[in-house]
């Protein structure tokens, strides 16, 4: 039994669905949403002054609170707390470190279900959470 889950939670369906499985599946445990604000990197950070970035990132930060204000509200009817943390980085990276950090016993991470060459061109976030996770990583499709 899990104790406490981390959700990375960006608001969209997939993010929901994962939301929902660590309540329904894991009654008794304790559940954060983390939403991480991934930072520009390499070529297109290079365009970006100090002054518009830490604005763009604080922005980016607010947002990030409002969708998981809008989690704390659609999870409402399972009649428990939503814990919610806002991180910046890079998204699969920051998720690992904070699991990692903060002790807790599963990540439970929607995925969009992509396939075949799609998924091997783009990448994806949830795996390579998995690829990275010292914890059990749950995907939710």
């Amino acid at each position: 039994m899990s104790d406490s889950i981390l959700v990375p939670y960006d608001g969209s369906a997939p993010a929901a669905d994962a939301l929902e499985y660590a309540f329904e599946t894991f009654p008794d445990a304790s559940v954060t949403a983390l939403h991480v604000v991934p930072l520009p990197e390499g070529y297109w950070a290079a365009f970006e002054d100090d002054a518009h970035r830490t604005a763009d990132i604080e922005r980016a930060r607010e947002r990030g609170q409002d969708v998981l204000e809008e989690a704390v509200d659609d999870t409402a009817e399972y009649d428990r707390t939503l814990d919610t943390e806002v991180a910046t980085g890079k998204p699969e990276r920051e998720i690992v470190d904070h699991a990692e950090t903060e002790a807790y016993d599963m990540i439970v991470i929607g995925s969009h279900g992509r396939e075949g060459v799609s998924r091997v061109l783009l990448g994806s976030v949830a795996e390579s959470v998995v690829r990275r996770s010292p914890i059990p990583v749950v995907i939710v499709r």
